[in-house]
């Protein structure tokens, strides 16, 4: 583990506003980079966000971190893991990995994703995964470098009359 990351999990503060920010942002994703029409994706946020936070709370089996400066204490990211148990074994699920702004080209998303394969080796998980629009190119730079490979890729093309 890193000498410079510390992972808490999230107080119930940084989860509400982590709950508010992270909704619009998916919402925000999902029409700029996967064109949908905004009011479906506000919708399908809603539906999925009340399954995944009931009651403003992590659902079962999700789990909710904030990685902090070492040195500081300082916030310089979040990552939201979600662990699966199946009859094929563990598995888990990198929902959100974000760097703050201003933080970001500095190393700390590679550290939270070294921390989350760590997590999930912990658990005897026997893979991680995650999604990635694929306007996200540092992003996705970030997981090939890391091992990360793609599984399928869905592509669009806007037609205008």
């Amino acid at each position: 583990m890193s000498q410079r990351l510390q992972m808490d999990p999230m107080t119930s503060t940084e989860l509400s506003a982590y709950i508010a920010y992270s909704g619009q942002v998916y919402v925000d994703d999902r029409v700029t980079q996967g064109g949908e029409d905004r009011r479906d994706a506000e919708e399908t946020e809603a539906r999925q966000f009340a399954e995944y936070f009931p009651g403003g709370q992590p659902g079962r089996d999700h789990h909710l971190f904030t990685g902090r400066n070492a040195a500081t204490g300082e916030p310089v990211g979040i990552l939201w893991l979600f662990e699966r148990t199946t009859a094929a074994g563990t598995s888990v699920f990198i929902y959100d990995i974000e760097v703050r702004e201003g933080l970001r080209g500095l190393g700390w998303g590679r550290e939270l994703m070294t921390y989350a394969e760590q997590w999930a080796r912990e658990r005897g998980a026997r893979e991680i995964a995650l999604n990635v629009f694929g306007g996200n190119a540092v992003g996705r730079r970030l997981y090939s470098s890391l091992g990360y490979s793609e599984r399928s890729v869905a592509m669009a093309k806007r037609l205008t009359p």
